[in-house]
C-alpha cells in the first residue's frame, strides 16, 4: 500500500492563515474571545522562538565565523552584508516616501485635537549606543535578548577559536558545529508547530483591527503596503537576478514558508529559524545564512523603512505641514541609521518612528494617528524584512562563489 503523502509546512501554513483571517473576521463583534482564549496559544508559540533564537543566533554565527577558518574572509563578508543592508534601506524609505507624497492627496483629513500618544523617551545619543553595542555581562545579552551584543560576542568567540586552533580537527570546532546543529534541531521541532501558532497568532489581530482596517485609515494602509510590494518586487527580484544569479520567481516561491510566518508573527528574530531553512534551500551557503541572517534581523529594516515615510508624511499632512527636501532627506538618513540596533520584534517600528519624526521637527504625537493599526503595518514591514535579509543571502553566497572561482 503507497503511503499518503504528508501535506507540505508551507500549504499547512498557508491554510492556517486563510482559517484565522475567516475566524477573525466571524470574531470582529468578540475580539476578547479571540484575544482571552486564542492568542494565548499564540504567544506560546513565539515564546518557543524567542526561547531558541538567542542561543541559535549565538552559536549559528560562531558556527559560520570557525567554518571560515579565516578572519579576514568574515570580515570581507560582513562588510558586504552591512553595504548590502544600508543600500536597500535607503532605497526603501525613499520609495516610501515618493509615492507618500504622490498620493498624501488621497489621506484622509483627521482631527488632531484630542491626540492622548505619549511617547516613551527616544533621544539617541551616538556614542551611548555605540557603548550598548558592547555586553559587560556574558549572560546579560542572552537574558534581555539584546541581539547585538549577542552578535558581538559570538564575533569574538569565533575569532578566538580560529587564532587559538591549529588545524581543522580541533575538539573546540566540533563542539561549536554540535551545539549549533542542537539548536537548529530544537528550532525544527518548534517550527513544525507553525500552523498552530501562525491561527492563533493572527485570528485575535484580525478580530481586534478588522474594523479598523476598513475605516479611514485604510488610504494609508494601502499606500504603505504598495510600496512594501514594490520594493519587494523591483529591488530584492533585481538583486538576486543580477547579484545573485537567481530568478525572482524562484526566490520568492521558496521564500512563502517564512514570508507567511513573518506576516502572522510581524517578527522578524521570531522568523529567523524558517528564514534560515528557506534560504540554504534556495542556494544560500550555510556558513553565509549563519552569519548574515541574524545580522539583518538586528540591522536590516527596509519594511520599517517604508513604514516611517509613509507616515512621517501621512502625520505631516494631518497637522498641514509640508516637508521640505532636506526634512525628506534628514528622514532617510535618519530611518536608515536607526535601523540599526532596532529590535526584530512586534511594535519595534513605533520607536524609531519617534525617532525619525523628531529629527525632523514634527509632532511625536502624531503616533496616535498610526498606533491604532500599528499591527496591521507591522505585518507588512515584517515581511519586507526578512525577504531583504534572504535576498542578501542568496547575493553574498553567490558573490563569495564567483571570488572562489577566480
Amino acid at each position: 500500500m503507497q503511503q499518503k503523502k504528508k501535506m507540505a509546512l508551507s500549504t499547512q501554513i498557508f491554510i492556517a492563515l486563510v482559517l484565522a483571517i475567516i475566524a477573525g473576521i466571524a470574531l470582529t463583534g468578540a475580539p476578547d474571545i479571540a484575544k482571552n482564549y486564542i492568542k494565548p496559544f499564540g504567544t506560546i508559540f513565539l515564546n518557543l522562538i524567542k526561547w531558541i533564537v538567542t542561543p541559535l543566533v549565538f552559536f549559528s554565527i560562531m558556527a559560520g565565523v570557525v567554518s571560515m577558518r579565516d578572519i579576514k574572509k568574515v570580515g570581507a563578508i560582513g562588510g558586504t552584508t552591512v553595504i548590502y543592508y544600508m543600500c536597500t534601506t535607503a532605497f526603501a524609505v525613499s520609495i516610501g516616501l515618493v509615492f507618500a507624497n504622490l498620493f498624501k492627496g488621497i489621506f484622509p483629513v483627521l482631527s488632531t485635537s484630542d491626540l492622548t500618544y505619549e511617547p516613551s523617551a527616544t533621544t539617541v545619543n551616538f556614542m551611548d549606543t555605540l557603548v550598548g553595542i558592547f555586553p559587560s555581562n556574558f549572560f546579560a545579552p542572552f537574558v534581555n535578548a539584546n541581539m547585538l551584543q549577542i552578535i558581538v560576542a559570538s564575533l569574538i568567540i569565533g575569532f578566538a577559536l580560529i587564532l587559538i586552533s591549529d588545524g581543522d580537527d580541533r575538539t573546540e570546532f566540533k563542539a561549536v558545529e554540535v551545539l549549533n546543529e542542537t539548536c537548529m534541531k530544537a528550532m525544527e521541532m518548534i517550527i513544525k508547530l507553525s500552523p498552530i501558532g501562525v491561527f492563533c497568532l493572527l485570528c485575535p489581530v484580525v478580530a481586534e483591527n478588522g474594523p479598523a482596517v476598513l475605516g479611514s485609515l485604510a488610504k494609508v494602509l494601502l499606500i504603505a503596503y504598495l510600496c512594501y510590494i514594490l520594493h519587494a518586487v523591483v529591488v530584492y527580484s533585481l538583486s538576486v537576478k543580477v547579484l545573485g544569479n537567481l530568478s525572482p520567481i524562484e526566490f520568492f516561491k521558496g521564500m512563502m514558508p517564512a514570508i507567511i510566518m513573518a506576516f502572522s508573527s510581524a517578527s522578524s528574530v521570531g522568523t529567523l529559524p524558517i528564514n534560515m531553512e528557506c534560504s540554504q534551500k534556495l542556494g544560500a551557503d550555510k556558513e553565509v545564512t549563519a552569519f548574515v541572517l541574524p545580522l539583518g534581523a538586528t540591522i536590516n529594516m527596509d519594511g520599517t523603512a517604508i513604514y516611517q515615510g509613509v507616515c512621517a508624511v501621512f502625520i505631516a499632512s494631518c497637522f498641514g505641514i509640508n516637508m521640505t527636501f532636506g526634512q525628506m532627506l534628514t528622514i532617510v538618513l535618519t530611518a536608515t541609521l536607526a535601523s540599526i540596533g532596532t529590535a526584530g520584534v512586534p511594535g519595534a517600528g513605533m520607536v524609531m518612528l519617534a525617532m525619525v519624526l523628531q529629527s525632523v521637527g514634527l509632532p511625536v504625537e502624531g503616533i496616535a494617528l498610526v498606533a491604532g493599526v500599528d499591527r496591521i503595518f507591522d505585518m507588512g514591514r515584517t515581511v519586507v524584512n526578512i525577504t531583504g535579509d534572504a535576498s542578501c543571502a542568496i547575493v553574498v553566497s553567490e558573490m563569495q562563489r564567483k571570488k572562489a572561482k577566480k
